[in-house]
């Protein structure tokens, strides 16, 4: 069982930063793959990044790749997503899960989510 806990979300100008984390809590968190994905009111879930248990490995969504960073301390049970040039486009609840399979942008795949954070983007 892993709970999640999703923190660092808000109101940004267009081009601002932003950095979400995930706190994580369960012995297992470092044997997990965690992912971040993201849902406006209206429209369906998409996935945004993920990162393999070691952090060897990411994937990123084509509409966020070089402006999000994804990255973990399994010593500290914490996923970050470093979200940079933000755009109103990017407005949404941000979500992490963990996935004890392999590193997937497929959220079908997730088996513990947060409760999700607001990140609001004004042009």
């Amino acid at each position: 069982q892993v709970q999640l806990v999703e923190s660092g979300g808000g109101l940004v100008q267009a081009g601002g930063s932003l950095r979400l984390s995930c706190a994580a809590s369960g012995r297992t968190f470092s044997s997990y793959a965690m992912g971040w994905f993201r849902q406006a009111p209206g429209k369906e879930r998409e996935s945004v990044a993920a990162i393999s248990w070691s952090g060897s490995k990411t994937e990123y969504a084509d509409s966020v790749k070089g402006r999000f960073t994804i990255s973990r301390d399994n010593a500290k049970n914490t996923v970050h997503l470093q979200m940079n040039n933000l755009k109103p486009e990017d407005t949404s609840v941000y979500y992490c899960a963990a996935d004890r399979g392999l590193v997937s942008l497929s959220w079908d795949e997730y088996d513990y989510w947060g409760q999700g954070t607001q990140v609001t983007v004004s042009s």
